[in-house]
């Protein structure tokens, strides 16, 4: 029987010039002093962004230190001969009350060249959207590398991106290179590698509360863009009820989202993997061979890899994102 237990962490809350109250008023943050809550990352092992343990006995322990004494017994035996003490997912909560810029992240290589960093491939599902919102995603038909730099010169870079409704439940995958921004009215989730590094292209004009305008990293985007990488992000899913539903399978993380309203057994025995949960709609509790844990909307949960048998009972219903590292994805490309 193995002492670990799931595992809740403080969130890390991050005020954006775009962002807003939903997160504060439909799950739960703190807002405190905060004007506009942009993001909560809910589970980080970036530098100076180390989540921290908020139940149990280990509360009080980032999430390093604690990978550091229990090792494969938290990530997984073979996540932690790859990744070490370094967590691999960062998840966020994110609210775009106004148009995030728009952006590009580097791959492994890229990244690992430029800054000693993974790169950033990520997912975003959709909770909450306002009528028209869009989700911005690679390009709308193929450009050359000249016609992209014309078009950002001009300003003009908004009208060669492929443009799309985002509403809830709507989950879009962007891996590395692809160029993309989230527009306003949304509230999502996302899953990504451990990475912070962002280029950002274009900023729509935006000018601080000062009348400053963001930094842009152009020169830097330049050799990040993959040009070919146009169309839909959109991603196409069945649900099913009170079973997991797959949206990702990737190299980086494969990811089911649960709609339960009747006890549910998940066994993750053969995945050598950490399991996350993250509570979007209702509640629920995880009872395990030691111990139950109550999990409210908005709130994320971490179960370590030595607990291999989970029950998920519904309060009395709920739908989540359950995200783990799968070895048989492992190498694929999505």
């Amino acid at each position: 029987m193995s002492e670990l237990y799931p595992l809740k962490f403080e969130p890390i809350l991050k005020e954006k010039i775009w962002g807003g109250k939903a997160l504060a008023g439909y799950y739960g943050k703190k807002q405190g002093e905060l004007k506009n809550i942009g993001e909560s990352w809910e589970i980080s092992a970036v530098s100076g962004d180390l989540s921290v343990v908020s139940n149990g006995f280990l509360a009080g322990n980032n999430i390093e230190e604690i990978i550091e004494v229990y090792m494969g017994d938290i990530t997984g035996e073979s996540v932690y001969e790859k990744f070490g003490v370094e967590f691999p997912l960062l998840i966020k909560l994110i609210e775009a009350k106004d148009d995030l810029s728009v952006q590009v992240h580097p791959g492994d290589d890229l990244a690992r060249e430029r800054h000693k960093a993974y790169g950033k491939t990520e997912m975003w599902h959709i909770l909450r959207s306002e009528n028209g919102a869009r989700i911005y995603s690679g390009f709308a038909s193929p450009v050359t590398r000249e016609s992209y730099i014309d078009a950002v010169a001009a300003g003009t870079i908004g009208s060669l991106l492929n443009s799309e409704t985002a509403e809830p439940g709507d989950t879009f995958f962007t891996p590395s290179g692809r160029i993309h921004a989230i527009g306003a009215g949304i509230v999502l989730a996302e899953i990504q590698q451990t990475s912070d590094i962002t280029y950002r292209i274009h900023d729509w004009g935006r000018k601080d509360s000062e009348g400053k305008s963001r930094d842009l990293h152009t020169d830097l985007a330049l050799d990040a863009i993959d040009f070919t990488l146009t169309g839909s992000a959109k991603l196409k899913y069945e649900l099913q009820p009170n079973r997991p539903s797959n949206l990702v399978r990737s190299e980086y993380f494969d990811a089911n989202i649960i709609r339960f309203n009747t006890r549910i057994n998940r066994n993750y025995n053969i995945i050598d993997s950490f399991v996350i949960f993250l509570c979007t709609q209702g509640s629920f509790r995880i009872r395990w061979d030691s111990g139950s844990e109550a999990v409210s909307c908005g709130e994320t949960v971490l179960i370590p890899a030595s607990i291999g048998d989970v029950e998920l009972i519904p309060e009395p219903d709920a739908s989540i994102l359950e995200i783990y590292i799968n070895q048989d994805s492992a190498f694929k490309t999505y």
